[in-house]
């Protein structure tokens, strides 16, 4: 891992205008998100359905415009350009959820890996064009490539799609892999070769990863690091590892307890109060609050901080605040 972080994300927040009547109101998609992405890294970015996981890696794609903080990738502000060159479109790739959403139906898979070899300059010519579309999706572990080459994307299975999608994302040479939900349209037998196919990318050619997943498992497998989030926020940053093994914040605890327990345990959950949280007029003090079950009134009032807790971990918690911590000590 290279001292200086390949990506940067310094309180990154994203507001969307909804319509309630004859008002236009503030929905708060992202506030205040912080954490990076080294070089030959994986990062998982975990939460609930509605937490900012996909806005904020639209947001760092560029697909979206940001409506504050910083965001930098390889020491640039890439927010300054309000154009995005077609150079960070090369080193910065996106895969989508849906392989087959992604992918044109009325063209073949040779197309597909043919564009963007075109389109950024990596291959000239016609045979060249085929030798690296073959190369590709030999990458990929998907052979006879001639033949795939030919197929049509509603002749393969969803992971061979979704491998044609991590092709499509490597002919470009990118530096950053942005990989939105890779498994969840997989059935479970075949996404193990899909995680293991992202893991060799990140180890043998050095790419980082950023997975966006509601998957646990996957992200323990293949990240190196795990970010939680929380109605927009960040509420913990550590080791994948010890974010699973010892959550500091309330919402990462309620998140592992829902996860089913392989070796038959009937472990009761931890109950949450309330539902979903307010993105609109959200109400001040943690966003969690009125779910947390270890609530107290500083947690209504005041919004906490996102501070490091240890060498390697940081949560949003004013139970690891430094008043709370100087008062249990």
């Amino acid at each position: 891992m290279s001292p200086a972080p390949l990506i940067e994300v310094r309180g990154l927040g994203k507001t969307f205008a909804v319509r309630d009547g004859l008002r236009t109101r503030a929905l708060h998609a992202l506030t205040d998100v912080t954490f990076e992405v080294h070089r030959g890294e994986a990062v998982a970015l975990v939460g609930e359905s509605g937490s900012g996981k996909s806005t904020a890696a639209r947001v760092i794609a560029r697909l979206l415009p940001a409506s504050s903080g910083e965001l930098r990738f390889d020491g640039a502000d890439v927010l300054a350009r309000r154009r995005v060159p077609l150079s960070f479109r090369a080193r910065v790739q996106l895969i989508f959820q849906d392989p087959f959403a992604s992918l044109n139906p009325v063209h073949t898979i040779g197309y597909h890996l043919e564009r963007p070899l075109l389109r950024h300059g990596k291959a000239r010519g016609r045979a060249a064009v085929a030798a690296r579309v073959h190369e590709l999706l030999d990458s990929v572990g998907l052979a006879p490539a001639a033949e795939l080459a030919r197929k049509h994307p509603h002749q393969l299975s969803g992971g061979q799609r979704q491998r044609v999608a991590i092709a499509r994302a490597l002919a470009v040479a990118p530096d950053v892999i942005l990989a939105d939900e890779p498994t969840s349209m997989l059935d479970a037998s075949i996404r193990v070769g899909v995680l293991n196919l992202l893991r060799d990318l990140k180890e043998q050619r050095g790419i980082a990863l950023l997975l966006i997943t509601h998957d646990l498992a996957s992200a323990r497998y293949l990240a190196d690091r795990t970010v939680v989030m929380y109605a927009g926020h960040v509420v913990e940053v550590g080791p994948s590892a010890l974010v699973m093994a010892a959550p500091l914040h309330p919402y990462t605890r309620l998140l592992i307890s829902a996860v089913p327990d392989a070796r038959g345990s009937f472990a009761t959950p931890l109950a949450a109060r309330g539902g979903a949280p307010r993105l609109i007029d959200p109400p001040p003090g943690c966003p969690f609050a009125a779910r947390c079950p270890e609530v107290h009134d500083r947690c209504r009032r005041e919004l906490p901080a996102l501070r490091p807790v240890s060498v390697s971990r940081l949560a949003r918690c004013h139970l690891h605040q430094p008043a709370a911590l100087s008062a249990a000590s």
